[in-house]
């Protein structure tokens, strides 16, 4: 019996007890107890955590799902010890959660373990998947999205810059069901906060969580409420007017909440294709290559009769699709710019004749002496067709 009990790992016996866990539970300070025994103690008036003598804000159990399977592991092979190595890196990996997840520990804590968890997901995608087994994947949004002042500190800037970089690295190797605890109204409060008064980095990487959640089935009702919230889509319409990094991850957000039809008509109504120009403009400037997926983002918003309408009605739009038209260094892009500008000019004299003066037609002709695809040039001699049929008419209306 003395053998037995002797073998019992460590992290496998209650601190009150010191015996096997039959129902382990953890408290809001991140220690871990057997139901029975806490419960005890609590009835007995004892309001704080006996490990850390910390007070119990909340007295809610969690059942510790992880720490059950191991246990029942081990049961059922026969109580042999475990790797030494594996028991030890289990003790860790539960230090580490407990730092996140406790309200008490400090800052400096926390981002001590966030450097440690950045470090492990880096080393290799067997240890992601153990952090994800442990369920660090909600202890980090747990972390991010809480309740978010208007004003970030810089040391809480840098917490959350690590926690997004470490939520980053996990999302692709686990389903993102996780990220629905947003649909709950105080956690978008926060990532809206997060997204409106963080830094740089914080925005692009909230650019990227919406890009994950608008690529999977999984989120798909989330996906919906993004698109139905006006603060984000203005914030992230304001990215595509920036010079900065950040515009480009504007871009692949706007471009991922498109896949859902009604967003793209709340995108419509909170000036995005004048943020598409203005971000095409830009690229045409610096060469920048997500030009292309811009082009294709407004070539499918012009299904819609708004954005046709913003288009037309846009300074410099129709003259920045028709540089689009044809660029010496690459032709992508050339093909959505050629059917936006089909879309627009087959019902409007307004758009034809300002395409006419931007130089469409030279621009289609190179296009077509070059070594674009053929599916591009077909339909550049269709747009010259059409131009050219639309011209004869607007002549006899003349």
């Amino acid at each position: 019996m003395k053998e037995a009990e002797m073998s019992i790992p460590h992290l496998f016996r209650c601190p009150i007890t010191l015996d096997l866990f039959k129902d382990p539970v953890t408290l809001c300070t991140g220690q871990t107890y057997d139901r029975s025994s806490i419960e005890k103690w609590i009835s007995a008036g004892n309001l704080t955590c006996p490990v850390t003598m910390q007070k119990l804000n909340d007295p809610t159990m969690v059942p510790n799902h992880t720490l059950r399977h191991l246990i029942d592991q081990w049961l059922h092979m026969g109580q042999l010890h475990f790797d030494c190595d594996y028991l030890i890196k289990i003790d860790s990996l539960a230090s580490l959660k407990q730092n996140l997840d406790s309200h008490e520990a400090k800052l400096e804590t926390k981002l001590q373990s966030l450097e440690i968890i950045q470090v492990l997901t880096e080393e290799s995608p067997s240890q992601v998947h153990s952090l994800l087994h442990f369920g660090f994947l909600d202890s980090l949004l747990e972390l991010l999205f809480t309740k978010v002042e208007s004003e970030l500190s810089q040391e809480y800037t840098k917490l959350v810059e690590q926690t997004l970089c470490c939520v980053k690295r996990m999302l692709p190797f686990c389903e993102l069901e996780s990220l629905n605890m947003l649909k709950e109204k105080s956690r978008l409060e926060s990532f809206l906060a997060l997204f409106e008064h963080g830094s740089g980095m914080i925005k692009k990487s909230s650019c990227q969580l919406i890009e994950a959640i608008a690529s999977s089935s999984e989120t798909k009702e989330l996906c919906a409420i993004l698109g139905q919230t006006e603060k984000l889509l203005q914030g992230l319409v304001l990215l595509l007017h920036q010079n900065r990094e950040e515009s480009d991850s504007g871009i692949k957000a706007i471009s991922a909440l498109c896949s859902l039809e009604l967003n793209r008509q709340n995108l419509v109504k909170e000036g995005v294709v004048d943020g598409l120009i203005a971000y095409i403009s830009d690229a045409e400037r610096r060469e920048r290559s997500l030009a292309p997926r811009a082009m294709a983002t407004l070539e499918l918003l012009l299904g819609l009769e708004s954005a046709k309408e913003a288009l037309i009605s846009s300074k410099d739009g129709i003259r920045m699709i028709v540089k689009m038209v044809f660029k010496v260094s690459d032709h992508e892009g050339s093909e959505s710019a050629v059917k936006s500008l089909t879309i627009i000019c087959n019902d409007s004299l307004k758009a034809r004749e300002a395409a006419m003066a931007a130089g469409v037609l030279t621009q289609l002709l190179l296009l077509l002496q070059s070594q674009c695809s053929g599916r591009t040039k077909t339909k550049a001699r269709m747009l010259l067709k059409l131009l050219r049929s639309k011209w004869v008419e607007d002549t006899k209306h003349l």
